[in-house]
């Protein structure tokens, strides 16, 4: 008998390589190395190596079907797909353990078998388990099916037995082929599976949800080419003990990544957050030494957040910065700027701050917050609590100009703030068109002067 032999395979970029190393060579990837057994490969499936005898078309003589989409009955989940469910799509969701990644689909399942029939397959709990988290959610609609298996062959024989209007796989990673030898969770079977499931997808016209587990860097486990074999990628954000959630999208080809939909995890599920930016200041009291009120966006719509900082003298050599939602790095070059050019001494001082509500902020519009925060916390000074601010920081202490200022401040203006502090370019942009009045500064030095006169 042949001796079996064996490579490693990298699970991020799929390079293979006869002994196995610490970082993969080709993307840097630690510990990404798998073992896998060679075999003879396996021979595809008929409709997976054509369609038919397919031969080239004029694409003007292609003819298009306008599908309608399909609402999932969770808003905001609609809105960053892209106003609804594509026909035939095949959608990858990911996120951290226990961040309601289940929960969701099973609202979304819930809310779609009241006229539909839905089909969740699940390869990681009983059929008992899931009728249970269903039971929480509320009324079980008769529409719903479960399928507790991960044998890929039994459940496509089932998918197009019954045709249903909706299929959830949860999740990708436990599903297995046995025409390949290696272990479910593997490259080789990840990619096989989501490939069948696209070409399933696409035959059957069935929209496909498929779960996939996270790495510790937060992406998705696997081969990065399972992010491209789907047609939209979303994300669920959030902090496990923040009862806030974002779903993102990262990619969809059915419409915009600019989308966010926000969730609040309460006893009955994830519930939708109409009003985000009222969420998330509801628990601001009165002006407090270190908060500041900015409003960034998230896709295409404007967020207001309350940034908070606290600076305290430091009882070591290397003063200490911490950041929570907000880029440390990002922290590091707003307080260097302080230093060097406001001259504010912070180099015995350890330095906190915080986006409140579980929120990342990831766009360059909350550097002026932060840093005003920093200042007011420094200074044992509140900044007025009706007045909000976002701008770039450059280097050289000035404020750079940020996209969307127009929507920025008409949320402001909603939620009652009557001031903005902005870069003086955006105040000369905007002119008498803005809501509120706008207090523009060219510098982080004029901002100041603007909410603390007496610095």
């Amino acid at each position: 008998m042949a001796k079996q032999r064996t490579k490693f395979v990298c699970q991020q970029c799929e390079s293979q390589y006869p002994t196995s190393y610490g970082r993969c060579p080709n993307c840097g990837a630690w510990n990404s190395m798998v073992e896998v057994v060679e075999a003879p490969p396996a021979v595809a499936p008929a409709a997976m190596r054509g369609r038919g005898g397919s031969a080239p078309r004029a694409l003007v003589a292609v003819e298009t079907t306008n599908w309608a989409r399909l609402s999932t009955g969770v808003g905001e989940f609609d809105r960053v797909l892209g106003s609804g469910l594509v026909p035939g799509s095949l959608v990858l969701l990911g996120g951290d353990p226990g961040i309601g990644k289940s929960t969701l689909l099973a609202q979304v399942c819930m809310g779609m078998a009241d006229e539909r029939r839905v089909l969740y397959v699940t390869g990681e709990e009983s059929s008992e388990q899931i009728k249970m988290r269903a039971e929480r959610l509320g009324p079980i609609p008769e529409g719903l099916f479960v399928l507790p298996e991960v044998e890929l062959a039994t459940i496509m024989g089932s998918i197009e037995t019954m045709l249903p209007e909706l299929v959830v796989i949860d999740s990708i990673q436990t599903m297995q082929l046995d025409d390949l030898t290696s272990s479910a969770g593997s490259v080789s079977q990840v990619r096989e599976c989501a490939t069948r499931l696209m070409h399933l997808a696409k035959r059957t016209h069935v929209p496909i949800f498929i779960v996939g587990h996270v790495t510790k860097e937060g992406t998705i486990a696997g081969p990065r080419v399972l992010e491209h074999i789907v047609d939209t990628v979303l994300y669920l954000e959030g902090e496990r003990f923040h009862a806030y959630r974002l779903l993102r999208s990262v990619k969809n080809r059915f419409g915009s990544t600019n989308e966010v939909g926000v969730f609040e995890m309460g006893e009955t599920g994830l519930r939708e957050v109409l009003n985000p930016s009222e969420a998330f200041l509801s628990e601001r009291g009165e002006a407090a030494p270190g908060s500041v009120v900015t409003v960034t966006v998230e896709g295409t719509r404007p967020l207001l957040v309350e940034i908070q900082a606290l600076v305290s003298p430091t009882g070591f050599a290397m003063p200490r910065r911490t950041s929570t939602g907000f880029d440390l790095n990002r922290l590091f070059l707003l307080l260097a700027v302080l230093q060097k050019r406001v001259g504010l001494p912070l180099g015995n001082q350890d330095v906190y701050c915080n986006v409140v509500g579980g929120l990342k902020i990831g766009e360059p519009a909350a550097d002026l917050a932060v840093a005003l925060s920093v200042v007011s916390a420094f200074s044992d000074v509140p900044i007025a609590a009706d007045i909000a601010a976002f701008g770039e920081v450059g280097l050289a202490g000035e404020l750079r100009s940020v996209g969307s200022a127009q929507a920025r401040l008409n949320e402001a203006a909603r939620l009652g703030f009557s001031r903005a502090v902005v870069p003086a370019t955006t105040a000369r942009m905007l002119g008498k068109d803005a809501p509120i009045p706008v207090l523009g500064a060219a510098t982080l030095t004029e901002a100041l002067r603007h909410v603390m006169p007496q610095k």
